[in-house]
């Protein structure tokens, strides 16, 4: 059973606020003669649609217009009609709006901010994305947890453009440090080091629902242990590497998968991908890559193979091969479901 995360009033009200300041504005204050629109795509059973749509957009009185679930067609109607200065998503919802070829520049001529979150979007889909769009807005990208409600960090304005594929750094009144995941003292690392992100701030949860084990373990010394791998750069701008538990383990070396899924999506013919460890008796695990095929492209699975190799270290290149499906699993904010692609791979060997 999924933990229950306990998030009171001045939790979400805090993250709210937090949002609400000239460096993170994601709406404009309505106006005689205009009122942002929205379409509200996102579920509002999980924590981004909650916080973002039913909190801070019907705050700022944007116009909201609901779907009851994502299909291309609805979606890209909505769009059409309703000419939307806002969009709320996630990555597979961004790669299909850069990708698909029903989807015109002219859809975003009124198109000024966008926000991305609930899973890591990497630089060369922004970078398509930014090139499809084909002028300048702004793109908050954005990193958060259930745990946080959720929102940590986001990019602001000032650095719009300059640093792709950042989460950006911390908002108003919330501290987070980079540590190293066997360092039992937590102690802060430095710039361009690669360790556990831990947060502090007014946002950060009650803690797990009658389970108090679990959140004493969720906290080191009142911050909060996000799971999550992350460095910053010298600008002082975040990335998100990957989750923990999802990192391969390749010999003595770690691979996020999501750094290999940014350089699959880049090869030509490919709709979206994911990466899990599959077991080795030499290497004890070597990643896998599952791909989608673009429509009406054929795949060559030893092609995108030597494509990757060419473009990482050794440890990290596609030992356990490639596989065509039609469809990455994920749920309902767009995150892949690894666990259940392992589970495909235990049961059937592809």
């Amino acid at each position: 059973m999924p933990k229950g995360v306990e998030l009171t009033n001045h939790n979400l009200i805090s993250n709210i606020t937090q949002l609400d300041c000239s460096q993170l504005q994601i709406t404009t204050p309505p106006t005689e003669t205009h009122r942002d629109c929205m379409p509200a795509l996102l579920p509002m059973f999980h924590i981004y649609g909650f916080t973002t749509t039913v909190f801070y957009a019907m705050k700022g009185g944007t116009k909201l217009i609901t779907l009851p679930k994502f299909t291309p067609e609805s979606y890209l109607d909505t769009i059409v009609r309703h000419k939307p200065n806002v969009l709320m998503l996630v990555p597979p919802i961004v790669i299909f709006l850069y990708a698909h070829p029903s989807v015109k520049k002219e859809y975003f001529k009124n198109l000024t901010t966008t926000v991305c979150g609930a899973a890591p979007l990497g630089a060369l889909d922004e970078q398509k994305f930014r090139e499809k769009v084909g002028r300048n807005i702004r793109i908050f990208q954005g990193y958060g947890l259930s745990e946080a409600s959720p929102v940590v960090t986001m990019i602001p304005k000032s650095f719009q453009g300059k640093h792709m594929g950042s989460i950006g750094h911390p908002i108003p009144n919330t501290s987070v440090k980079i540590v190293d995941i066997n360092d039992p003292q937590s102690t802060h690392l430095g710039p361009n080091k690669t360790g556990e992100l831990l947060v502090k701030g007014p946002q950060v949860m009650k803690g797990y629902f009658n389970k108090p084990e679990e959140t004493k373990n969720t906290f080191s010394n009142g911050w909060l242990r996000t799971g999550d791998l992350a460095y910053y750069n010298d600008d002082g701008m975040f990335f998100i590497a990957d989750r923990i538990k999802e990192l391969i383990k390749v010999n003595a070396f770690q691979v996020p998968p999501a750094e290999l899924e940014d350089i699959i999506r880049d090869f030509p013919g490919i709709a979206d991908a994911a990466v899990i460890g599959i077991p080795h008796p030499i290497h004890g695990e070597v990643p896998r890559a599952y791909v989608v095929a673009k429509q009406g492209t054929k795949l060559d699975g030893n092609v995108l193979m030597d494509y990757v190799e060419k473009k990482v270290a050794r440890h990290k290149r596609l030992r356990g091969g490639v596989s065509v499906v039609d469809n990455i699993p994920k749920n309902a904010s767009g995150k892949i479901m690894r666990r259940q692609i392992k589970q495909m791979y235990e049961e059937k060997g592809v």
